[in-house]
């Protein structure tokens, strides 16, 4: 295991949470079944935005709405920004017996030097038994 990885199972996940990231969105980027409201789901995919997991970004998105032709275009802005934090503001429904939730929250990131913010009211719904990202609602 190398130095990083051993690293980023030790320390607090990216998404905020307390828990280390193995156990908290290491685990959903692994099986997305592990998402059990629609804020784990949202916050695993915070996380895969700051580690550029391109494929668990598409995989995480609704089939109706993936971006699949914007995949390398998400990943090179995503590995171009320095993420700060995320801050989850308010959710509605999005609960383990929910079929559909919402989760509005702040990402912050500097680009070009500049402090930014993605300020969204995400709505998620499950898809095949697991919360999927549907989009902006």
């Amino acid at each position: 295991m190398s130095l990083s990885k051993m690293h980023l199972g030790m320390s607090k996940c990216y998404c905020g949470r307390s828990q280390a990231y193995d156990t908290c969105c290491g685990s959903i980027h692994k099986d997305m079944a592990q998402a059990l409201i629609a804020e784990d789901l949202m916050r695993s995919r915070y996380t895969a935005f700051v580690l550029a997991n391109s494929d668990y970004l598409m995989k995480s998105h609704h089939s109706s709405t993936r971006p699949l032709k914007e995949k390398k275009s998400i990943l090179k802005w995503a590995k171009s920004v320095k993420w700060i934090k995320l801050e989850v503001l308010h959710t509605t429904k999005g609960l383990e017996s929910d079929e559909e939730g919402t989760v509005e929250f702040k990402a912050f990131y500097f680009e070009n030097g500049a402090l930014e913010v993605i300020h969204e009211n995400s709505a998620f719904v499950k898809e095949n038994g697991h919360w999927v990202y549907l989009g902006e609602n």
